[in-house]
């Protein structure tokens, strides 16, 4: 609010449910059916309580994760898609980076962590959707912009970006 302002976050928040609401449409528009389909996301760890995640996040209002909960009651099928080691990981990351809770700040060396640990994950989640992703089904993977999978995917993925691949780098 500080930094926007009232008009500027409701501008965003505006901005935010706009680019769901494409999501969404985009999703019904390009899967003709939702049985054959594994959903794989950003920040959930392999670790037989997936659901339990999905469901507790869409009841605090994640809009993600509601339609996450859509996709299931319509056949879909939650993967565990990331180690929670490198999560954890990251968020000490995080941490240093912004010197909470008494831990140590970065050093200038440390500068490249952040990119080694978003490269390691990236490799990870596209490991596990080689692994898992059987062939006839379909794979949908909600990602933020900064990762890139197609490195480390088998080559008999084909993958599609129905609502525009991200530019490397760029934050939203």
């Amino acid at each position: 609010m500080k930094k926007l302002g009232v008009t500027g976050s409701k501008r965003k928040e505006d901005s935010i449910e706009k680019f769901w609401d494409r999501i969404e449409r985009t999703v019904d528009q390009v899967c003709p059916s939702f049985e054959s389909m594994r959903i794989y996301q950003d920040g959930l760890p392999v670790c037989d309580k997936e659901m339990e995640i999905v469901t507790e996040l869409a009841r605090a209002g994640s809009r993600n994760h509601r339609l996450l909960l859509r996709l299931v009651e319509n056949g879909a099928t939650v993967m565990g898609t990331e180690s929670l080691e490198l999560l954890m990981e990251e968020y000490e990351t995080a941490k240093r980076v912004l010197g909470v809770n008494d831990v140590s700040p970065m050093h200038p060396g440390d500068k490249s962590l952040g990119a080694s640990i978003l490269a390691r994950r990236d490799a990870f989640i596209a490991n596990r959707i080689n692994e898992t992703l059987r062939s006839g089904e379909t794979g949908m993977i909600f990602l933020g912009v900064l990762h890139s999978l197609e490195p480390w995917l088998s080559r008999d993925i084909d993958v599609a970006y129905p609502v525009g691949k991200p530019s490397r780098g760029k934050r939203s």
